[in-house]
């Protein structure tokens, strides 16, 4: 992984050793310290401040995406732990102290961009949150997250003689050939079990952790600390809840179609686990490129992207020119996939689990779509502080390429059953998903608001929302897979309340899909003009210069799933 080009510093020198805080601390204080006397003074010292804290989060990012990449590398453990244990903490408090400082300026309403009026109320946010006492808390938080990364990271299982992530398992439980998959989910389900009471031990660590950072900033309980931390300021968590009753009344009862459907194509009177992601007409998992072959996945994808647009096609090669991609599944590997933003370089890296999927497409556009937002505001923004939009956009950003990409799916596939089918999964993905986001989000919201609750009261909670929200699935024999499913969702761990986003984003996403079909080339140019704007506007602004609107209600949600349904109905069985 490289830069593209070497970052321009004026203020923070080029030899500077972000893992040593004592070559941090005359910096940061040289800031904390210097006199402003006028309004082009202030915003001086925030470009000074923007390049330091642009170079020290880099520094950061890549030790996540090294520890990310190699989670059986002591020595890259240890440089990750160091910046965690030993530099971040130490910056909060005087990173807080500058905020303070730009706050308390007598120059700030001198500065009359809109811009600075976004800067100005997110770091009043932060100033109301800060406590030194929770420092070490974060800290703790952030090892016990880790640790819990580490432990996916060596789950492995041997399967017909060769061992495998659970990413790679995933190919197997497709197959047509139903002992095997069962064979395959079996194996995945046992081996997270194996580790269940360890992951349960660290998620109640986490849990009173959460709640202490919230008491000590003064609030009632974590989810009130993380709508303000979050920067939240244009939905309640009362919204999210009814967000879930639409989701109950519209989403669900199509998702049981689907499932009806699909146990009348398999010929089978009740669904089981293994079940869920076969194809319904048996036919072998779609296979849009083999698990080795990753700059074929590549090529193809940058395909895609140049059928959209130059521009993206362009974007994307960056990452491959810059070797910004690591996407391919293998053992020591962190979970899941994320897009890092690299915000001194302003290049962006992609990190997967590519096991030859067509989810790994899926996947691969998402990211690309969040690289494109890095780089769209990196072009436009010079201060880091506001390049980030909030989530719920971002996660519009790459959402709407999986849908504008999925025009596209014949890039992949020879034959056009194939790609329509790898469209027709998609999009049944999508009405599956939204009970999912509901069922998340809606244990998130419970776990939070009660406090000392028992493992029973939780497994309990979990098992009501299932039923309310999930799939007609027999567990029998299984039950303590069902009670612990929740345990492989990393949002959970790794962000708590972060799961919403992706349910107001998709109606976004939806929304722009749908745009597309009346103007494909308007609809992108309101995307990409939307996504220059970074973090300089409130959400709702973001989401009508893309032209949608922001709104999560059933009054938005019920025509977007009736258009699918329309879509669905079109596509080859």
């Amino acid at each position: 992984m490289v830069a593209a080009n070497p970052p321009v510093r004026t203020f923070v020198p080029h030899q500077l050793d972000a893992s040593d805080f004592s070559q941090l601390d005359p910096l940061y204080r040289s800031l904390l310290d210097r006199q402003l006397h006028s309004a082009a003074d202030l915003e001086r010292w925030l470009t000074d401040l923007s390049e330091l804290s642009a170079a020290v989060d880099e520094f950061g990012s890549r030790k996540y995406i090294d520890k990310s990449c190699h989670t059986d590398d002591k020595e890259i453990e240890k440089a990750y732990m160091n910046f965690v244990e030993n530099v971040e903490p130490k910056i909060k408090p005087i990173f807080f102290a500058l905020q303070k400082k730009f706050l308390e300026s007598p120059f700030r309403n001198d500065l009359t961009s809109h811009r600075f009026a976004m800067l100005t109320k997110k770091w009043r946010v932060d100033v109301e949150l800060f406590r030194d006492e929770n420092v070490p808390i974060e800290t703790q938080i952030t090892k016990t997250v880790t640790e819990y990364d580490k432990i996916c990271g060596e789950m492995m299982v041997n399967f017909q003689g060769k061992d495998f992530t659970l990413q790679q398992m995933q190919k197997f439980i497709e197959k047509p050939d139903r002992p095997l998959r069962q064979e395959a989910w079996e194996l995945v389900a046992n081996r997270r079990l194996q580790d269940r009471a360890k992951i349960e031990d660290l998620f109640e660590q986490l849990l009173p952790m959460r709640e202490k950072v919230a008491k000590n900033a003064g609030l009632p309980d974590y989810r009130a600390y993380v709508w303000k931390a979050y920067k939240r300021f244009d939905y309640t968590p009362d919204d999210c809840l009814k967000f879930a009753d639409s989701i109950a009344r519209v989403c669900v009862p199509l998702m049981k179609e689907l499932d009806e459907q699909r146990k009348a194509d398999l010929g089978l009177p009740k669904l089981r686990p293994w079940d869920l992601n076969v194809d319904p007409k048996n036919r072998p998992p779609l296979q849009p490129f083999a698990d080795s072959e990753v700059e074929q996945f590549i090529d193809k994808t940058q395909a895609i992207f140049g059928r959209l647009s130059p521009e993206l096609a362009s974007d994307f090669q960056s990452l491959r020119r810059n070797r910004n991609l690591d996407l391919q599944s293998r053992k020591g590997k962190q979970p899941g996939g994320y897009q890092m933003s690299l915000e001194e370089s302003k290049v962006p890296f992609i990190f997967m689990n590519a096991a030859g999927l067509q989810r790994d497409v899926e996947v691969l556009l998402h990211e690309g779509g969040h690289a494109f937002h890095h780089l769209a505001a990196c072009a436009t923004e010079p201060l880091v502080f506001l390049r980030s939009a909030p989530m719920e956009f971002c996660e519009v950003a790459s959402m709407s390429m999986e849908l504008l990409g999925a025009d596209h799916f014949d890039i992949f596939y020879s034959q056009s059953a194939d790609s329509a089918r790898a469209k027709r999964t998609m999009l049944e993905g999508i009405i599956k998903f939204f009970p999912w986001m509901a069922t998340i989000d809606s244990f998130q919201h419970w776990l939070y608001t009660h406090p000392n609750h028992t493992r029973e009261q939780r497994k309990q909670q979990w098992l009501e929302l299932i039923k309310r929200f999930g799939r007609d699935v027999d567990y029998t024999g299984y039950e303590a897979t069902k009670e612990s499913n929740w345990q492989a969702q990393l949002h959970l761990f790794h962000a708590p309340f972060y799961y919403i986003e992706y349910g107001i984003a998709q109606l976004g996403a939806l929304q722009l899909w749908q745009k597309s079909r009346q103007d494909g080339r308007k609809a992108l140019a309101d995307y990409r003009e939307a996504l220059k704007l970074g973090g300089t506007r409130p959400l709702p602004d973001l989401f009508k210069t893309a032209g949608i609107r922001f709104d999560f209600s059933e009054q938005t949600l019920r025509p977007l799933m009736e258009a699918i349904r329309r879509e669905l109905a079109e596509l080859p069985r």
